[in-house]
């Protein structure tokens, strides 16, 4: 047994839907979230960035002694994920590998959807591991920037026009496709999972990276024996690049629930 912490970061505020998960799936571990508002978001950035960016959030996060860290972001961990596993001797999970595995077992007519930010898509990671894993799988990713700031902004219910005529844009070539199984490659987009739903039907399955991600982590903890053998809840910690208020007010939507704890602000670049 374990009774250090498990370190996790995103490039902002998406990266609490994984939070949520992993605080319901391992409800006695103590947890250190670090999100990068100040430089949020990665998913425009070039690949040198977000790895310069990736290896400063782990560096903070390091302090802490983690026994393990879950990368709560697609983009970096389609763009980073290789190169911090090499890089650091402990447990790096991103949230790729576990989606999909998750797809592929959910595909019934071998057609996948990916979405996520420009640079997940444009990194390639998801379809070049679905083809390594069965070349018959066929793929098809689009790139949605907009979703981001539409979560960012409470704008996730189905009946909202501007969410509508988004995803009509985006996932328009998923209907024609015939995809049943769309990977949501952006830890935001769990939020969007109602209008997406919607708009593609019941048969459809929308893989949730973050919960698919929490599920291998807690699976690897158990298996490696570093779960926590504490009695009772543990506790999250909460440290942003940027502004702390601002987090606090909007990580409700991400969390479902206020956050009480103290959200502590911290320079970056010192890392």
């Amino acid at each position: 047994m374990d009774n250090r912490p498990i370190g996790v970061f995103d490039s902002g505020m998406g990266g609490l839907t994984a939070l949520r998960q992993l605080v319901r799936l391992v409800p006695n571990e103590n947890i250190v979230y670090f999100g990068d508002t100040g430089r949020v978001p990665y998913g425009a950035r070039s690949s040198d960035t977000i790895v310069k960016y990736a290896r400063q959030d782990m560096s903070f996060l390091m302090q802490f002694d983690p026994k393990a860290i879950l990368i709560a972001c697609g983009t970096v961990s389609t763009t980073a994920l290789p190169i911090l596993m090499r890089e650091y001797d402990l447990p790096v999970y991103g949230v790729v590998e576990p989606a999909v595995a998750a797809a592929l077992k959910a595909t019934r007519n071998k057609r996948i959807g990916i979405i996520g930010t420009k640079a997940t898509v444009r990194s390639g990671s998801y379809a070049e591991m679905i083809r390594y894993l069965n070349r018959e799988i066929e793929v098809f990713s689009k790139a949605c920037p907009l979703f981001v700031p539409l979560v960012e902004d409470g704008r996730v219910h189905p009946g909202d026009p501007v969410l509508s005529c988004l995803i009509d844009e985006y996932l328009s070539e998923m209907v024609r496709a015939e995809v049943d199984t769309v990977i949501l490659g952006c830890t935001h987009y769990p939020l969007l999972t109602d209008a997406i739903g919607a708009y593609l039907g019941d048969g459809v399955r929308l893989i949730d990276t973050g919960l698919e991600s929490s599920l291998a982590l807690r699976e690897h903890l158990f298996k490696s024996e570093l779960l926590s053998d504490r009695e009772g809840s543990g506790t999250v910690s909460y440290y942003v690049s940027d502004s702390a208020a601002d987090f606090k007010a909007l990580a409700s939507v991400f969390l479902g629930s206020e956050i009480v704890q103290d959200v502590r602000r911290v320079d970056i670049d010192k890392y």
